[in-house]
């Protein structure tokens, strides 16, 4: 049994950042806004969102005049914090898609799969290195008594034509030895693990290649509607543009509506330092899937390409959607994770964290990808990803890109592009409710009691928080 003081020493070394983000080959920051300039597109964000619309739009039009600004530098935020597991989901898993639209959810299946398909096309007809892999993703049950979602979750997989397989709890082992893992659900193509710094840089390059102009550390300080057009303003400049993407997810740039329906609740990884073949081989995992669990407060996990373990997976809150917290980034917050790993793979047990961190995930009611409007139509939001944002994110920009150029597509007609994701309630109640919410979860499996109730009255509210989180 792991105790709080082995998890402590186990990250007396650690640095508080992204493992993703703490490498050699990240690019050099862009320039600064600075002075007057227009553009037909503005792209207020630069994490996948953004680089993924500014793509679609060069793409789509090559003499389209495209820019980027970005408060701080190119995927700091959600994009270069996840755990990064592909999923052929756009709206958040099957299972999300199921709750939330169970109409259109054979044409967003479709959708999916497409995207998928021109998520891995745009990575290889550009040579964007990025450590990719096809290993596919495994849900895993935590006990017995998680065997029955598997099945659930089996069946919806076999009803929409996806290549998944139910494991015993010996196959299962098999492929990755833990004595906590009871059952698996393996489904596996069109999905499976990728760098995502490396991605957006190579976005990035990509985006430049194609002629779009981009700023780092140009956030945006106030915009008013030109009618037609906005005016953008920044610390030292502005952009005069046609229309406006806001792709900013959890970071409520541009409009304070945004914040009504989107909250930034953090949730927290931790990587180890790089494994010895002997250590891999006491935990196997050869097919190198990424790895989701069935508990309530559920961990997920995956191999990076030099052999680190990335676990991740409990939730927190900050008052007032702050989305970089001074008190997120010490051991105490990262203690239960560690404890978790040890009890995942205790074969681990001596293994140390190098890299240790937390990501704001913008949180709705319906955990995918919503739209607001703003000034007529000439600016849009597009955000609220609560997971498997990695490859939604392309689905979401090109959608997001016809809604804010009136383009008439057929995904732009769907239930998840026309309504809204419900409201949530302001300070101090959010935190409030958050703080009750999170202890909730962290503690319903082994306690039980109040926090059940609690926590289906929060489902009722319509936040499904015993779904996958960080993708």
């Amino acid at each position: 049994m792991c105790t709080a003081e082995h998890a402590e020493r186990a990250l007396l070394k650690t640095k508080f950042f992204p493992y993703w983000l703490d490498n050699k080959a990240a690019p050099e920051a862009e320039p600064s806004l600075k002075g007057t300039i227009d553009c037909d597109l503005l792209i207020v964000g630069a994490g996948f969102t953004g680089l993924w619309a500014a793509i679609h739009a060069k793409e789509q039009d090559p003499d389209r005049d495209v820019v980027i600004i970005e408060s701080q530098c190119v995927a700091i935020g959600a994009s270069g914090r996840p755990a990064a597991i592909l999923s052929t989901s756009v709206v958040h898993g099957l299972e999300n898609a199921d709750r939330f639209f169970p109409e259109d959810i054979e044409e967003l299946e479709r959708l999916g799969k497409e995207n998928m398909d021109g998520f891995r096309e745009t990575i290889e007809k550009y040579a964007i290195d990025c450590d990719i892999e096809w290993g596919g993703e495994l849900t895993v049950a935590v006990g017995k008594e998680g065997i029955p979602d598997l099945a659930r979750e089996y069946k919806l997989y076999k009803q929409h034509g996806h290549d998944a397989h139910m494991l015993s709890a010996e196959e299962v082992r098999a492929e990755v030895n833990s004595p906590i893992f009871d059952g698996g659900l393996w489904s596996k193509q069109r999905s499976g693990t990728v760098h995502p710094a490396k991605l957006a840089w190579g976005l990035l390059r990509v985006a430049k290649s194609l002629g779009v102009r981009v700023y780092e550390y140009t956030p945006l300080t106030s915009s008013y509607h030109l009618q037609p057009g906005v005016l953008v303003e920044t610390p030292e400049g502005e952009v005069k543009a046609k229309k406006v993407l806001l792709a900013t997810n959890a970071f409520a740039a541009g409009a304070k509506q945004i914040k009504s329906r989107v909250a930034a609740i953090r949730d927290r990884i931790v990587v180890t330092e790089p494994l010895t073949d002997e250590q891999l081989a006491t935990v196997g995992w050869k097919n190198r899937q990424g790895i989701y669990d069935t508990r309530t407060q559920l961990n997920y996990m995956r191999l990076t390409a030099d052999n680190r373990i990335l676990f991740g997976g409990r939730l927190g809150y900050f008052f007032n959607n702050n989305t970089d917290p001074k008190a997120d980034k010490v051991s105490d917050n990262y203690i239960n994770l560690v404890k978790n790993f040890y009890k995942t793979f205790p074969t681990l047990k001596e293994v140390k964290f190098s890299h240790a961190w937390s990501g704001p995930i913008g949180l709705t009611t319906r955990m995918a990808v919503h739209y607001q409007h703003y000034y007529d139509g000439d600016m849009i939001y597009a955000g609220g990803y609560s997971g498997f944002g990695v490859t939604a994110t392309r689905f979401g920009s090109r959608v997001g890109l016809a809604i804010l150029d009136k383009t008439d597509i057929p995904e732009t007609r769907l239930k998840f592009a026309c309504a809204q994701p419900n409201w949530i309630p302001p300070e101090p109640f959010r935190w409030i409710g958050a703080k009750i919410t999170m202890y909730a979860l962290d503690t319903m499996d082994e306690k039980g009691g109040w926090r059940v109730p609690w926590i289906r009255l929060v489902e009722k509210m319509g936040f499904p928080i015993t779904q996958n989180e960080l993708g």
